[in-house]
């Protein structure tokens, strides 16, 4: 199916929206299409912001933390929605700030991983999971007490910046060492979403109040099998796909001089098991309830940038 864009009605111009994690992937696409709609944005991160550039029009950035988050959101400010790109579990604890603030709509963002890594036989990855879960749960109690309209997103694998851990992995480790091993034949099936196809997905749903507290599986346009996804990417770069297919064993045994490398540390026995699992996950909920319609898979130089690119 041919991707196609839906028209998002322009807010009033005096609607101002916080977003939380602004330095995202997601972020890099989602800031400059409500700037361009006529919201007031106020693009809100904990990282020392970039020196290049200033402040875009409709754009103001600001750099907060959990401890002068209410001197930077303070009431009679004008702020009335919020779309959360955080970690989901930094989120709970804000939410009396927000609704202070006269946030009374919020969009925020888990992961279908939640689906199938609480079984994962990673203990760090196990815990991050149980929490995400727990967040999402408190975070529907604690807006229906605090009067905020929510809808949460859990999007698949995703990608389009170069900022990610799945595709711009596969990219960076292609570049580096001219393979990608397989553990097993990589059958497992995929269905990678753009993060600009997640930033149209916030534009659509934020003043549509047929998708108010409810959550919904964000996928992309395109089921394929993990082997397919990672030749993909060598088509991208113009270079010959080279998959050996190597047992579970040897990349256990590899694991210790693998993770000493610049940007491997967190590669995982688990990870490697999931490329034969099929990971896929329903978007009809979406379609339509707000007309996602997600790209196929498609892969261009913004996509398959170096991280210091």
């Amino acid at each position: 199916m041919e991707h196609s864009v839906p028209s998002v009605q322009a807010p009033p111009p005096t609607e101002r929206v916080a977003i939380f994690g602004a330095h995202s992937q997601i972020a890099h696409f989602l800031l400059s299409g409500l700037a361009r709609q006529g919201h007031r944005v106020l693009a809100l991160h904990r990282q020392r912001r970039p020196d290049s550039g200033g402040d875009a029009p409709g754009i103001t950035w600001k750099r907060y933390s959990p401890d002068n988050l209410a001197d930077v959101l303070r009431p009679g400010s004008g702020l009335q929605r919020a779309i959360h790109l955080a970690p989901l579990n930094t989120l709970p604890d804000i939410l009396p700030t927000l609704a202070n603030a006269g946030v009374r709509r919020l969009i925020a963002f888990g992961s279908t991983s939640t689906a199938y890594k609480q079984a994962s036989g990673d203990h760090a990855e196990r815990n991050l999971i149980t929490r995400i879960a727990a967040a999402e749960q408190d975070i529907a109690e604690r807006c229906t007490r605090l009067g905020i309209q929510w809808t949460l997103f859990r999007p698949t694998l995703t990608y389009g910046c170069g900022m990610d851990g799945n595709v711009a992995f596969i990219a960076r480790f292609i570049r580096r060492f001219g393979f990608f091993p397989l553990v097993g034949a990589g059958p497992g099936l995929r269905q990678p979403v753009h993060a600009e196809d997640l930033a149209q997905a916030c534009l659509l749903a934020l003043a549509n109040s047929a998708t108010y507290s409810k959550s919904y599986d964000l996928s992309g346009g395109s089921t394929l099998a993990y082997r397919e996804m990672v030749a993909e990417v060598f088509r991208a770069l113009g270079r010959k796909a080279r998959m050996p297919e190597i047992p579970l064993s040897l990349y256990r045994a590899a694991l210790n001089w693998l993770r000493l490398l610049p940007g491997l540390r967190n590669l995982s026995p688990e990870m490697a098991d999931r490329m034969n699992l099929d990971l896929c996950f329903d978007h009809a909920g979406a379609t339509r309830d707000f007309g996602y319609r997600p790209r196929p898979f498609t892969l261009d130089e913004l996509a398959l940038r170096a991280r210091s690119d």
